[in-house]
């Protein structure tokens, strides 16, 4: 984190709203909306239902939604089209750098979306700009960026619906590794350097890494291998960040009165999904969730960003939806979930590469029949029938293929 104690805290902020309005970030070109949507964690709007509403969510229904902080779009255009798609959803966006704010309106507009409304400022003024309450938040790399993540937070639950949810990203301690010192190393050797010339003579530096540095040694990061100046300049010339280990989530959102639902990708905060001794499994698994999560992030390594949900406690227990009667109905995470199903017909395994670290996961016995079941619409009473299976058979089989899938962030569950 850059040290500013001895800045005015209004300085500072103009230092970081100066950066995003020379770099907006991520670069994106609004021609593009006319060829893809960008699809992304958190704020799916399966993946609102199933960790935020229990599955239960009816977005037919009007439903608010705020994005504070931004940027050029992805979560705001995402999120747009999918409630266009369903229901009278509105997007509300605020973020403090305009040429963001320019950049995700023209995508808006590309798409003839006419859901969102636009707001230039700072999410620590949020009653003023754009008041709540709102039924879901999304605050994706923004908090670690302020002086004082806390008020961040604290002014996103003051606008919060209290049976709401939201959707957060903070940058992973251990999965950043080597930033740090680099960021701390050009800024000491561009003291008094500006714009382009600092960003060369960085860019110089990063090049010439010994092969023992730590941010070169790293699969996770990679930004600053991108030949995009905006990338780069977010990644190592930000002025302001930090970084968080799954338990400073933990006490940062218990501090405010919130429960932590789901890490995105789950597999990846499952200790068993790295440990082949059972005796070491069988202890991990004895131990709180919580704990679970922060061992799996100490023996991954690579987990640079920790993509999360939160509710408020009081109703943490009925948030996440859970596969616990027949009622249910699995579906598919993405569009492309039935071409994948085939793809299991005959598998034994799934191979997945997380940020440098290979992954071969071991899938349950007619796992390609049960997945080729899943549409979205059959409930999995419906599959079970379908498979002239008793339930507790079904079931058991069942919760092991969608540990796996579920793990992945293939699939997800919603209210029949």
């Amino acid at each position: 984190m850059a040290p500013d104690d001895d800045t005015p805290r209004e300085n500072a902020d103009a230092v970081v709203r100066s950066q995003y309005e020379a770099h907006p970030y991520p670069p994106r070109d609004p021609d593009d909306e006319r060829q893809r949507l960008i699809t992304g964690s958190p704020s799916h709007i399966r993946e609102i239902n199933h960790y935020v509403f229990g599955g239960k969510r009816d977005f037919s229904k009007p439903f608010r939604a705020l994005i504070a902080g931004g940027g050029t779009g992805d979560a705001t255009v995402m999120l747009a089209q999918q409630l266009a798609d369903q229901g009278p959803g509105e997007v509300v966006y605020v973020d403090i750098s305009e040429a963001s704010l320019k950049i995700a309106e023209a995508r808006v507009q590309a798409r003839n979306l006419r859901n969102v409304s636009f707001h230039h400022g700072s999410l620590l003024d949020l009653g003023d700009i754009a008041p709540g309450p709102y039924d879901y938040i999304d605050c994706c790399g923004v908090l670690h960026h302020l002086a004082d993540p806390a008020a961040g937070l604290g002014a996103l639950e003051e606008v919060l619906e209290e049976n709401g949810g939201m959707g957060l990203m903070l940058y992973g301690a251990l999965g950043r590794t080597g930033v740090y010192p680099m960021q701390e190393a050009i800024r000491e050797l561009t003291m008094g350097m500006e714009g382009g010339d600092r960003l060369a003579l960085a860019r110089r530096l990063v090049d010439s890494l010994p092969d023992s540095n730590w941010l070169k040694k790293n699969p996770a990061v990679g930004d600053h291998l991108l030949d995009d100046d905006a990338a780069f300049t977010d990644l190592l010339l930000h002025s302001r960040d930090r970084a968080y280990t799954v338990p400073e989530i933990d006490a940062l959102m218990s501090g405010f009165g919130f429960t932590i639902t789901g890490f995105i990708e789950p597999v990846r905060y499952d200790p068993a999904t790295y440990l082949d001794e059972e005796a070491l499994v069988g202890r991990a698994r004895d131990l709180p969730w919580m704990d679970q999560c922060a061992i799996a992030e100490s023996i991954a390594g690579n987990l640079k960003t920790h993509v999360f949900y939160v509710v408020p406690s009081s109703h943490g227990t009925t948030a996440l939806a859970q596969a616990d009667n027949p009622g249910m109905v699995p579906l598919w995470r993405d569009d492309d979930g039935p071409a994948f199903a085939r793809r299991l017909s005959g598998s034994s395994r799934i191979k997945m590469n997380f940020d440098g670290l290979a992954l071969s996961l071991e899938l349950p016995d007619g796992a390609g029949k049960v997945a080729e079941l899943i549409n979205g619409e059959r409930s999995l009473g419906d599959i079970q029938a379908a498979l002239y299976q008793d339930w507790i058979t079904f079931k058991a089989r069942f919760d092991r293929l969608y540990r796996v899938l579920n793990g992945l962030n293939l699939m997800l569950l919603k209210a029949g």
